[in-house]
C-alpha cells in the first residue's frame, strides 16, 4: 500500500519569510550605505543623520505591540501584506524629498517614522506563523530561516546600493528597493494561508504532522488571547524584553554605523567599505541558521531551559569578547573580520528570542513578541543616535565596548527565563505548548498536564 508523503507547504512559507525578512533589512540598511550622499546633498552633520536613522526605529518601536495584536487577531497573511505595501510606499517616498526644501530632515524623519511603523508587523506576524504553522520541535531552525534574512537582506545592501548609486544615483536604490518589496509582498499574499487547515495545498499528512505538534490548534475558532495585564506580570517576558533591548543596541551599530564607522574612522575607501561592511551580515545569515539548528537539536537531547535559554547566554557572551577585542585592532581589514565574528556570535541566539515567544505566547505570540521587540527597537534608536556622540567624545572604541558590556547584561537576563512557564490558562488548547516541549525531553510524558504558571 502507498502512502502519500507529506507536502512541506509550510517550509515554502518559512523560506518566503526569509524573503520578506531580507527585503525588510534592505529597505532599513540602504539609507546607511547611501548616508554619505544624503548628509552631502542636504547639509547634514552625523548626529542629524542620527536622528533620521532613530525615527525609523521610533516608528518601528512604537508599532511593534499594535502590530503583534493585528496579527493575532486577523491572521499573518493580511497584517504582513498590508505592511509590506505600506513600507514600500514610504521607501520610495525616502528618495522623493527636494534637495534644496527647508526642512528637509524632518521630511526625512517623518518619511522614515512611517516606514517603520510599517515595517513593524513582519516579525510578529511571522512568530503568529509560526505558532499557527510550526511544530515546537522545528521552530528553533524556522526561526533561523526567518531571521538569516536579516544577513542576506542587510548583506546583500552594500554592494547592491553602492552599484545603483555609483551608475545611477542614490535616489535610483530606493526605488528599486520599493518594487522588489511589492512583487515579494504579492506572493506571500497569494501563497499564504492564516492557518495550515485553509491551505488547499497542505496535504493531510501535513496537517497532521504540524497539529500533532502545536502551541495552539489550527481550526477556524477563535482563540483566546491573553491579556495585556499577564503579558506585563510575566518575569520571561520582562527577561527576553531587557535582553532583547540590549541585542538591539548591539545589533544597530552594524546596521546604523559599520559602513561609515569603516570609511570615515577606518579609511577604507567606498568600493572596500562596501565588501568589509557585508561580513557582519554574511556572518549574522549563517549564524541564525546554525544557531537554530543547535537550538532545536539541544531542545531535543536535554529540554528547552538549554536549548533555548542555554544557547542565547554562551552566544550573547562570546558576542560581548569579540566586540571588546575587534575594537582595539589596529588592522581595519582584521578589526571587520573580529567585529563581523561578534555580530555572528550574536546572532547564533536570535532563533532563542523568537522560540520562546510562540513557546510562551501560544495564540497570543504576536503580541509577546511584539512587547519583547520593541524593546529590540528602543535599543536600537538609542544606538542609531547614542553611537556616533560616544564616538564623537570619547572614540570608537569607547562605543564597541559599550555595546560589549551591554552583551554581558543581555546574556544574565536569560538566566531567570524559564520557557515552559506558559501564560495561557492551563485548561486551553494553548497549554499543549507546554506539554510539547516536555515531550521533546521525555517522549512518554504525553499524559501530563503542565501547571499554570
Amino acid at each position: 500500500m502507498n502512502v502519500a508523503k507529506p507536502s512541506r507547504v509550510r517550509w515554502f512559507l518559512v523560506l518566503w519569510l526569509f524573503v520578506l525578512s531580507a527585503v525588510s533589512y534592505l529597505d532599513r540598511v540602504n539609507i546607511s550605505i547611501a548616508s554619505g550622499p544624503i548628509i552631502d546633498a542636504y547639509h547634514l552633520t552625523n548626529f542629524q543623520f542620527g536622528k533620521i536613522s532613530s525615527a525609523m526605529l521610533v516608528g518601528y518601536g512604537l508599532f511593534q505591540t499594535a502590530g503583534g495584536r493585528l496579527a493575532d487577531r486577523f491572521g499573518p497573511r493580511r497584517v504582513l501584506a498590508a505592511g509590506v505595501i505600506w513600507w514600500g510606499v514610504f521607501t520610495a517616498l525616502t528618495a522623493s524629498v527636494p534637495a534644496r526644501i527647508e526642512g528637509a530632515l524632518v521630511l526625512f524623519m517623518a518619511v522614515r517614522f512611517f516606514l517603520g511603523a510599517g515595517e513593524a508587523v513582519i516579525y510578529p506576524s511571522a512568530s503568529q506563523f509560526i505558532a499557527r504553522w510550526v511544530p515546537v520541535r522545528e521552530r528553533g531552525i524556522a526561526n533561523g530561516w526567518i531571521f538569516a534574512g536579516v544577513g542576506a537582506g542587510a548583506g546583500l545592501t552594500p554592494p547592491f546600493i553602492t552599484y545603483l548609486m555609483i551608475h545611477h544615483g542614490w535616489r535610483s536604490s530606493f526605488w528599486a528597493c520599493s518594487v522588489i518589496g511589492f512583487l515579494a509582498g504579492g506572493v506571500w499574499f497569494l501563497t499564504a494561508r492564516d492557518t495550515p487547515s485553509e491551505h488547499s495545498r497542505v496535504s493531510p499528512a501535513e496537517l497532521e504532522e504540524i497539529q500533532s505538534g502545536l502551541a495552539i490548534t489550527t481550526d477556524r475558532e477563535p482563540q483566546a488571547l491573553v491579556s495585556w495585564s499577564r503579558i506585563a506580570r510575566s518575569k520571561e517576558v520582562w527577561a527576553i524584553t531587557v535582553s532583547y533591548f540590549c541585542y538591539g543596541y548591539v545589533a544597530w551599530i552594524f546596521f546604523s554605523w559599520f559602513f561609515r564607522y569603516l570609511a570615515t574612522v577606518r579609511g577604507l575607501d567606498l568600493k572596500a567599505s562596501a565588501f568589509y561592511s557585508m561580513l557582519p551580515f554574511l556572518a549574522m545569515l549563517v549564524c541564525c541558521l546554525v544557531g537554530g539548528s543547535i537550538n532545536d537539536w539541544l531542545t531535543r537531547l536535554r529540554g528547552p531551559r538549554l536549548g533555548r535559554c542555554g544557547v542565547a547566554v554562551f552566544a550573547i557572551l562570546v558576542a560581548g569578547i569579540f566586540l571588546a577585542f575587534g575594537s582595539q585592532v589596529s588592522s581595519a581589514r582584521l578589526a571587520s573580520v573580529v567585529l563581523a565574528g561578534g555580530a555572528g556570535a550574536l546572532y547564533l541566539s536570535q532563533s532563542s528570542f523568537w522560540s520562546v515567544t510562540a513557546d510562551i505566547g501560544g495564540a497570543s505570540s504576536g503580541s509577546v513578541s511584539g512587547f519583547m521587540n520593541t524593546g529590540n527597537q528602543i535599543g536600537a534608536a538609542l544606538t542609531a543616535s547614542l553611537t556616533p556622540w560616544i564616538g564623537d567624545r570619547f572614540g570608537w572604541t569607547a562605543s564597541f565596548l559599550t555595546a560589549a558590556a551591554l552583551c554581558v547584561v543581555a546574556a544574565a537576563c536569560w538566566l531567570i527565563v524559564d520557557p515552559s512557564r506558559t501564560l495561557a490558562p492551563a485548561q486551553s488548547a494553548l497549554s499543549t505548548g507546554a506539554v510539547a516541549l516536555k515531550k521533546i525531553n521525555r517522549p512518554n510524558a504525553g499524559d501530563e498536564t503542565p501547571a499554570s504558571s
